[in-house]
Formats: structure tokens, sequence, C-alpha cells
């Protein structure tokens, strides 16, 4: 248990070499090598990772026993092929966002780690940075009451994807985010969403999502390819206090304030919430403290331990599956115009395990 396990990077462009990096560098984990089709990419990364072996072939990475687990790199396309390949051959795997291309075939991977007792995890990066991890803490304690309120905006100009719309690209990490600090998860009935294309691109290039939550909260997130400034905010406002992490201030990523709208808790037992009387709490603001470590080794280190404890990663396959389950649901919303649709999360998710 003590002895490093070990894994190779399948998929070496744009995101391969960021695996790879800190797989090599890793405590846990010996980088054993770098797939991909094409074999100058491939070696070219290896030689930087201190001359690592170099496959053009999965089967050839699959069959090696002394190899522990795969990290996937790859388009999303061929996420199920390469997953379910590996799952098969007894390896543990690591599959960038999305899971899928598909909520259906995510549901086979999730369903065939489960049959094979093996760990399928979802590399949601924002969920192992130092701010996301303190925000669920902030959550979790009950810092800031019941949640009312989730707003989240992404906004940068480009890069205009030929193959997904801008809610498919962006708004899988403001959803993994949510599902990560939320307790139970994101597990929405449905979803409304609203997209533009004023370049004639194809696809979306603007969009919006509406995600409501329980006990009448909602979820809002804005996402956009052609913004000339760029904008990483999510504002979760609770009814005791109200938290902003500002992801592109490094200064004070993180702020608390003690501002919320308050409600006269004595008249909420006795009438409905309608006539209660409102009023406003300005307080103090703070920001936590949060220690420097790079997200990508928190990852690395967190698929190991759930490997040698055998126990679901924290953004495992499953949590994959509910941000899927809402990408899936919000095109569905924008290709009828914006009208609520139904998320297919819970009956899959129940299925599932």
């Amino acid at each position: 248990m003590n002895a490093k396990l070990r894994i190779v990077v399948v998929g070496a462009g744009y995101w391969g070499p960021n695996l790879a990096r800190n797989f090599s560098a890793g405590r846990d984990w010996e980088l054993a090598g770098i797939c991909d089709l094409d074999e100058d990419r491939a070696r070219s990364l290896a030689d930087r990772m201190g001359h690592v072996p170099v496959f053009t072939r999965l089967d050839d990475v699959l069959v090696d026993e002394n190899i522990d687990a795969i990290a996937v790199a790859t388009p999303a396309r061929t996420h199920h092929a390469v997953v379910m390949a590996g799952l098969r051959a007894g390896k543990h795997v690591l599959v960038e966002k999305p899971l899928a291309d598909s909520r259906e075939r995510a549901i086979e991977m999730v369903d065939e780690a489960a049959i094979r007792g093996l760990t399928l995890m979802a590399d949601h990066t924002y969920c192992y940075t130092p701010a996301v991890l303190k925000i669920r803490e902030i959550v979790a304690n009950g810092s800031l009451g019941e949640i009312l309120f989730i707003d989240s905006v992404r906004i940068n100009l480009g890069l205009i994807q030929p193959d997904v719309d801008v809610l498919w690209d962006l708004a899988p990490h403001d959803l993994s985010i949510i599902d990560f600090v939320l307790p139970g998860g994101l597990r929405p009935a449905a979803v409304s969403a609203h997209g533009a294309d004023p370049l004639g691109a194809g696809r979306a290039c603007v969009g919006y999502l509406t995600i409501p939550l329980q006990n009448g909260a909602i979820a809002h997130v804005h996402v956009n390819w052609l913004s000339p400034t760029k904008i990483r905010r999510m504002v979760i406002g609770g009814t005791k206090q109200t938290l902003v992490w500002d992801d592109l201030n490094p200064q004070q990523r993180l702020s608390v304030y003690d501002r919320v709208v308050d409600l006269d808790q004595q008249s909420v037992d006795e009438v409905d919430r309608r006539s209660s009387t409102i009023s406003y709490r300005l307080g103090d603001t703070w920001s936590p403290a949060l220690p420097e470590h790079e997200a990508l080794a928190e990852m690395a280190e967190e698929f190991a331990a759930s490997i040698r404890e055998q126990r679901s990663a924290r953004t495992d396959g499953l949590a994959g599956l509910r941000v899927l389950s809402v990408l899936e649901a919000a095109s569905r919303s924008l290709a009828d115009g914006g009208n609520m649709a139904k998320v297919e999360c819970d009956l899959l998710v129940d299925a599932a395990r």
C-alpha cells in the first residue's frame, strides 16, 4: 500500500501535459508512460517528463499488469470507449470533464466501475482548489445558513469551440463546483437555458442557465465567449451570511459578508413568511486564509487515496453524471426556447449505485 501507483496519461494534447506533470511530481504516483496516437507529440511530452515510455496503442497500455491506472485527456467523444476499455482491463480511471458525451454512455461507465470495484473519478479540477475546498467547508458547517441563491459568472473573450456550445464548454466548471459544495450534490428536477449566437457560429456563444434548488432557492450560471473582460465570480447567499468568490483576485479570493436579508424568526413560526417583518443586517466582512497548493496535485492525491482506501473519490463518476445530466437538460431547454426541461438524474443515479 505504500508503493507508488503506476499511471499512464492517455492524450498528450492540451490537458495531458498538466496531468503528466502532476502525476510525475506526486508522492503517490509513478508516471509510467504517455499514450497518444501522434507518436511525435507523445514523445515530446514523455521526454519532458524524464523520458518515460511512449505508447501509440491503448491496448499496449491495458495489457500491462504493472499499470494501475490511466488518466484520460482525450476529446469527450472518445471518453466512453477509452474509459470502458480501461475499466474492463482492471485499471482505475481518471477522466477529464465532461465525463462522456452523453448521459447514457456515462451511466455505462459508472456501472462498469461499480461492478468491477474500481475507481472512476471525474477531473473536476476546480473542486480541488483551496478556495472551493474552503467554500465547501463553510457551507457544510452552516456559517451561511440555509442557501437562498447562487449566482455564477464565467465570461471572457474566446475560445469559441468547433464542436460544443458555450454551455457545454464553460458551464461544467460552475456546475461541478455547485455540485461539490452543496450537501447532497446538484439534483434539480428541471432546468431552463437561454442562449444566443450573434456571430452566426452555429452554436450558442452566450448562455444563461437557471437551476431551481431545494427549499425555493435558485442557482444561475452565466457563461459567455464574447466578453472583452474576464470574470470568474460566484456569489452564494444564505440566511446568515453571503460568500463571494472572485477567482481572479489573488489577494482576496474569498470574502464572507455578514450582510443579509433578516426575517423576524419569531413571526416566521407563527404566521406565513409573507407576513413576516423583513430587515437587513449590515455586519462585518472577513476573508478566510487559504493554503497554497496546486489543484491538480490535490486531485492526484485524492485519486490515489480513493484507490488505496477503496472508497469513492470526492468527484467520482456519479458527480460527473450529475453534471452531465444537467447539461443534457440544458440542451433540451435551449432547443425548446428556454422552457423548463426535466433533469434525468435521480432515477439513473440510484440505478447506477
